[in-house]
């Protein structure tokens, strides 16, 4: 297969991409074993401004994931523990009467900050969950009446347990699909679960962990991803791969526009972070289980019969044809 494009991205600013990718990885990795895709997958999310959400059992390094990720960056963080009695205005701030001026004021909320960790959002009722809809799309915070921004860069960093466990909420469809990608943790291998007895038994990980970029630092990045080229073929793959989930006779529920423009923003930051200035049909094979899997909704009829929405998307990716050629 041949791909013939051309970037519109310097290659100076990719090399510049792949090093301080490479920087805060290393950081992750000191406190996160054995989890190279997984924190790959939380890069890419980060430059291509996405919002990550973290799926496992408890115990298996969620929250200290987005902890890691996020001290590796000199930004500001905010953490929410999402608990059944948390309320709207908890999250996105609220206006407070001040005695002293006679007029309400602002307050905000902890989605004000660059990095943001919802720390098992699933336990929080869908009416505080979907405080988070507009803030993840739009960026900004509407209360009152009155429109605030929102820092960038912006991310929000959810984690979660399986539905089924008890005290959960199943997250609302479109909460679902305001995060760019979903990734589950998984239990460590022997040796890194050996590793991190020696290395973390005794002492916080996170107190070594030092900070590689600071916010100003990851815009520029992500200035460097938006100039990722994506040639029309590549493009007209991505439509064809969402397409075939929406008439699969196995999904009652297929991805939405949203999801193909996140798909190809994530195969951007894919390609810059393999120190590429275009986008390649392995990147969107590649990301297209954590892009996608978690927007899908099986029918009755699929759910009894043990298929998953990863099994599906391996079928779309078997049956969807690859561009032979691309050309800027």
């Amino acid at each position: 297969m041949t791909i013939e494009t051309t970037g519109h991205t310097d290659p100076g600013e990719v090399s510049e991409l792949v090093h301080s990718a490479a920087a805060i990885r290393a950081a992750v990795e000191t406190v996160i074993e054995g989890k190279g895709d997984v924190i790959r997958v939380a890069l890419t999310v980060l430059l291509a401004e996405g919002h990550l959400l973290i799926e496992d059992v408890p115990g298996t390094g969620k929250t200290m994931l987005a902890k890691t990720l996020a001290k590796s960056l000199d930004c500001s963080v905010r953490r929410i523990q999402f608990t059944p009695d948390l309320l709207p205005g908890d999250v996105t701030g609220v206006s407070v009467f001040n005695q002293e001026t006679r007029d309400f004021e602002f307050r905000p909320g902890a989605v004000f900050a660059n990095i943001v960790l919802g720390d098992e959002i699933n336990r929080a009722s869908p009416k505080t969950q979907s405080a988070l809809l507009e803030c993840m799309e739009e960026r900004q915070v509407t209360v009152d009446g009155t429109t605030y921004e929102l820092a960038a860069p912006f991310m929000v960093m959810a984690t979660q347990n399986p539905v089924e466990m008890e005290g959960t909420y199943p997250l609302p469809e479109a909460q679902r699909d305001r995060f760019m990608a979903r990734v589950s943790m998984g239990y460590p291998d022997t040796r890194s679960e050996m590793d991190m007895l020696a290395e973390h038994a005794s002492t916080n990980p996170l107190d070594a962990v030092q900070h590689v970029a600071d916010a100003a630092h990851v815009s520029r990045l992500v200035d460097v991803v938006r100039g990722i080229h994506v040639a029309a073929p590549i493009r007209q793959y991505a439509v064809d791969i969402a397409n075939a989930t929406r008439t699969h006779p196995d999904v009652r529920l297929g991805a939405s526009p949203r999801a193909t423009l996140h798909l190809v923003r994530a195969a951007k930051a894919a390609a810059a972070l393999d120190d590429r200035d275009h986008v390649l049909p392995d990147d969107l094979q590649t990301l297209a289980a954590p892009v996608l899997a978690h927007r899908l909704i099986l029918t009755a009829d699929a759910q009894i019969a043990g298929r998953t929405t990863e099994t599906v998307i391996a079928d779309v990716l078997r049956r969807v044809a690859v561009p032979a050629a691309a050309r800027a």
